[in-house]
């Protein structure tokens, strides 16, 4: 059985919505953020303190976007995986890990300095900066996704699921009027589709059933 430890709203969002993409069963442990403050015998699973924390039998992971590129891998070859032998196999590493490394890094800093830091730490400069940061970036898709419906290989991907992750994160920290039209309407796309809105609905019945506020980590407050 796998299990994933989630905080809602957190990364591990990107597995959970592979998981239900896949329709694989699993366990999932929701967890108050942040788990290192708030829920300290988290640590003993995961001493990172952070989310999530996937486990497969013997494997164990703790990025999520390397467990939606193992999840594709294991389970949906030439459908959410893209392979070596596809033309688009460049792209999609390439997106699969812009949806982490470029896109959520910037978010996360806006949130620290704007939400998670004490009153007397918070830094308005690199809130507006590292905002502008996240969207200059973000504006390279437009002129991909005026061209197509997903980002490469001419099908939802789990490059999808990463990039659509960072969308939800900038939605939730109130940067969604200011996505160009083309990004708005694929992330309209990414949350029409059944698995995206049943991710949805497990974690916060998850979270209810195991007595977890349901605050997502975009409305979490410091300190941390």
């Amino acid at each position: 059985m796998i299990t994933l430890y989630h905080c809602i709203n957190a990364r591990s969002f990107r597995p959970l919505w592979m998981l239900e993409e896949l329709g694989l069963p699993y366990e999932l442990k929701v967890l108050p953020f942040p788990p290192r403050r708030d829920a300290e015998p988290y640590l003993e699973v995961n001493p990172l303190g952070t989310i999530p924390a996937f486990f497969d039998g013997a494997t164990r992971m703790t990025e999520s976007a390397a467990i939606c590129h193992y999840l594709a891998a294991r389970h949906s070859p030439r459908t959410l995986n893209v392979e070596t032998d596809e033309p688009d196999f460049g792209p999609y590493l390439n997106f699969l890990h812009f949806g982490e490394a470029t896109l959520t890094f910037p978010q996360t800093l806006v949130l620290r300095y704007s939400r998670f830091e004490p009153q007397e730490r918070r830094q308005p400069q690199i809130v507006e900066d590292y905002t502008r940061w996240f969207l200059s970036r973000l504006r390279t898709l437009e002129p991909l996704l005026e061209r197509q419906e997903f980002l490469c290989a001419g099908r939802f991907t789990a490059a999808d699921i990463s990039v659509g992750y960072a969308l939800l994160l900038a939605d939730g920290i109130g940067l969604r009027d200011r996505f160009k039209p083309a990004v708005l309407a694929y992330w309209q796309r990414l949350q029409a589709r059944e698995a995206y809105r049943r991710a949805l609905a497990a974690q916060e019945r998850a979270a209810a059933e195991q007595g977890v506020p349901t605050y997502s980590v975009a409305q979490a407050t410091g300190p941390f």
